[in-house]
């Protein structure tokens, strides 16, 4: 593991920060609460089931489908990746289409528009932030490095007229090369570390008005090198101690930050739930994330296609159980309309026949509405 690294953090203005960001959150958290068993008026089954479904599309040219499918009500969001963006200009133009297509639309709330803007190598706009998190935390000023990261994903998502970052990564990478250090996605391997310097990264970037994502809980940074939860399964034996102790350190001062979306792992972590992948364990999301650590938040999906999901599981079964688990927004990334379709298809089905109970789907429902209200 690298040495711990010292960071001159201001607390006096973090702790402001914090409090400004946790009074936002909570008002948001009690006014989901308040209407948690008030379905959204006027939606069909349907329409309520694509308030939870991020949908994504191949090439440059936005499919008369799916911006079709957003004039009906029935989608929440576009995922966007390098193969839709050929320039600023260009994607902001995509977007404004989405944004027109909902206009029309019987759901008021905005659309969410997102993409990984984490920094280095994993960045699907040109700009910042251009350092990647690993540089950020061996700089000299890590700190000041990690609010201009912040601060400049925010402004460059917002120039691309999107709202929401599925970043920063707050995994604790344990062995240089493994998984997650491989691309310089974590900030150390000392769990302060991370937490400071995510906590500044996502205050920062809400600050101009995009929404973060803290991911992927509980960590992925002992996964080795050959561990991609993309390409199949992957068990992380760490104990329980170590899971709480280094893993998830980090989600509290994120939680403190205000965080407004936390995405799970598809990882399995015996010492929590030795049966299920994060993003579709009860224990997990429930119990670890929301009792324990009190995220009051939107839950987000992995790519819902990913190969660590058994591979017997349908994209109609993958979309019902991380809904049943606790998933409010369920990301569906494999470039194909068809495939959020499905998910739209099989939530309103399963909500339809009570296997999903209204009462948490409402509330699934509210939180993200909430979310989307507040960008």
């Amino acid at each position: 593991m690298d040495a711990p690294r010292t960071l001159p953090v201001r607390r006096r203005t973090l702790l402001a920060a914090a409090g400004a960001a946790v009074a936002a959150a909570s008002a948001t958290a009690g006014s989901a609460r308040a209407a948690e068993h008030a379905r959204p008026a006027a939606l069909t089954n349907r329409q309520l089931a694509g308030q939870r479904i991020i949908y994504s599309y191949p090439g440059l040219t936005p499919p008369t489908s799916l911006l079709n499918t957003i004039r009906a009500g029935e989608a929440a969001g576009v995922i966007f990746f390098g193969e839709n963006i050929s320039s600023t200009s260009q994607i902001a133009s995509v977007v404004d289409q989405f944004k027109a297509a909902a206009a029309a639309s019987p759901v008021s709330a905005p659309l969410l528009m997102m993409t990984d803007q984490e920094g280095g190598q994993v960045r699907r706009l040109s700009g910042a932030p251009t350092l990647s998190e690993k540089q950020i935390g061996q700089s000299s000023q890590p700190e000041t490095q990690a609010i201009n990261a912040g601060t400049g994903a925010g402004q460059n998502l917002l120039s691309a007229h999107m709202n929401l970052n599925l970043a920063p990564v707050l995994d604790v990478y344990r062995t240089p090369g493994n998984f997650i250090d491989e691309f310089g996605r974590s900030y150390s391997s000392d769990p302060s570390v991370v937490a400071s310097l995510g906590h500044v990264f996502i205050h920062a970037q809400q600050a101009v008005g995009v929404a973060a994502t803290a991911k992927h809980f509980p960590g992925l940074g002992a996964a080795t090198a050959s561990q991609n939860t993309d390409a199949g399964p992957v068990t992380l034996t760490q104990s329980l101690s170590d899971l709480r102790n280094i893993d998830e350190a980090p989600y509290s001062a994120a939680i403190t930050s205000g965080v407004k979306c936390v995405m799970l792992s598809w990882a399995v972590y015996p010492a929590l739930d030795s049966k299920n992948p994060a993003g579709l364990s009860s224990v997990i999301i429930q119990q670890e994330l929301r009792q324990r650590l009190g995220f009051t938040g939107v839950t987000v999906t992995d790519a819902l296609e990913a190969g660590a999901i058994p591979a017997s599981m349908t994209t109609s079964q993958r979309a019902v159980n991380a809904a049943a688990a606790g998933m409010d927004l369920l990301l569906c990334s494999a470039r194909s309309t068809s495939q959020g379709d499905t998910a739209v298809t099989a939530l309103a089905n399963a909500y339809a026949s009570g296997q999903l109970p209204s009462s948490a789907f409402t509330a699934a429902v509210n939180r993200v509405t909430a979310l989307r209200n507040s960008l």
